[in-house]
């Protein structure tokens, strides 16, 4: 007869077990004295082929294009406005301010007014014609990649072991079982504004995330001002004076590899720990490149000078943008863990604010205060971000132990992950 020790014996499904839910546990007593019935918790074994992260790598890159797609889609709309508001501004008699609010109201993202088939444009059947093209393939994607979240697929597998063995008592982990609906709603959805109103972590990242979110969208504006009226570029030379940006921030993956192996290393010296400080390095010097670009940037915009010189400051910015954005999200992310998607959310929100707040000022700021001097007080509020990623380096740690979220993290091992529906933390 099986012990009552035996009554938790996890249902650990190996990978050739998997497709029967992991039905291997040993039958044990219950806790009412019926012999035979099936006890247990269903875990992903080491190798199983249901887990998302031993997925082929196929899959996985299956999983990532429609999200690629996704955020391609919000940056070609976003960016696709701003050259072209001037024209909208002088055929509907509006001001440069009014010509720049639909941009503004995109990132919002409160605005989608009914939309008339007739009298369309060419160029609005062509635009209809791309996104209904990007949107087949990101349904196509979706509707065969099939489940990730962890939660949910052992709680499938659980459903399934319990009707084969015609027992109630196979369930997840507790802390992998969903919470109420009042429960998630006053403390899941409630917490990243909990983040941002008590986390130093927290207030830093969506600061130093919305900065370079709004200047993204605010050079939209600025290069239509110095390269169109400065240098007398039509639309499609304004919008190829973008591939420095692009050219830059297309850099950032290629630093990262010495980020990452960085990283790695320090993992390996902690005995496989989590080191979040350990994501900063390559963000310090990112960090000092990013006022210098935007001085660069600012004393260079001047019709008396090659246009290629800001373009190559654009370049320095685009590359200081990828690589401080990159180290914000994956210090958050390994601060954080099962509470990062609350950390993230906090941080965009204040990052879409930013990015819809600067276009409005843009074309007044540059143009009262010339494109010299505008670009240079840019320059000056980055400087005062500069510590951030030397604060973190420093004293990220003790950030971290004050932290009641950040704190349960301490001691992970890189990799480690969870579920933030289920879990509860600390509330403060």
């Amino acid at each position: 007869m099986a012990t009552d020790a035996d009554s938790t014996q996890p249902l650990l499904a190996s990978s050739n077990d998997a497709p029967s839910y992991g039905i291997s546990s040993s039958k044990a007593q219950d806790t009412q004295g019926h012999d035979g019935a099936v006890h247990g918790v269903v875990h992903f074994a080491p190798g199983d082929p249901e887990d998302p992260r031993n997925w082929p790598r196929w899959k996985k890159w299956l999983m990532i294009g429609p999200i690629l797609i996704i955020d391609l889609s919000v940056s070609w709309g976003a960016s696709g406005f701003s050259p072209a508001s001037k024209k909208f501004a002088e055929d509907w008699g509006l001001s440069p301010e009014a010509g720049t609010l639909g941009l503004s109201l995109y990132v919002l993202g409160l605005a989608f007014g009914p939309m008339t088939f007739r009298g369309w444009r060419d160029v609005f059947w062509a635009l209809l014609g791309i996104n209904g093209g990007l949107w087949a393939i990101m349904t196509a994607s979706l509707l065969f990649c099939g489940e990730t979240r962890h939660s949910v697929i052992l709680a499938q597998r659980a459903e399934k072991a319990r009707k084969l063995n015609h027992t109630s008592n196979i369930d997840v982990p507790d802390h992998l079982k969903k919470r109420g609906v009042k429960e998630l709603f006053t403390v899941t959805l409630t917490r990243p504004f909990r983040f941002l109103a008590s986390e130093a972590i927290i207030m830093f990242a969506a600061l130093y995330n919305g900065y370079l979110y709004g200047l993204s969208f605010l050079f939209n504006t600025a290069f239509v001002l110095v390269f169109g009226q400065g240098h007398g570029f039509d639309i499609i030379g304004v919008g190829i004076c973008f591939l420095g940006i692009c050219v830059g921030i297309s850099l950032g993956p290629v630093t990262n590899i010495w980020q990452e192996k960085y990283y790695q290393r320090k993992v390996h010296e902690s005995g496989g720990k989590n080191v979040p400080e350990a994501r900063v390095q390559m963000g310090k010097l990112a960090a000092i490149a990013f006022p210098i670009s935007l001085l660069w940037f600012a004393w260079t915009t001047s019709p008396s000078i090659h246009p290629l010189i800001p373009v190559l400051a654009s370049a320095l910015w685009g590359w200081s943008f990828y690589t401080l954005i990159l180290m914000t999200f994956t210090y958050t992310e390994d601060s954080y863990k099962v509470y990062s998607a609350s950390a993230l959310a906090g941080i965009g929100l204040i990052r879409n604010l930013f990015g819809a707040a600067f276009p409005l000022f843009a074309h007044s700021m540059f143009t009262q205060l010339g494109y010299q001097w505008a670009s240079t007080i840019l320059a000056g509020l980055a400087l005062v971000l500069v510590p951030i990623p030397f604060v973190w380096s420093r004293y990220g740690r003790v950030l971290r132990e004050k932290s009641p979220w950040a704190r349960e993290h301490m001691d992970d091992l890189d990799g480690d992950e969870g579920d933030e529906e289920a879990a509860g933390g600390e509330e403060a």
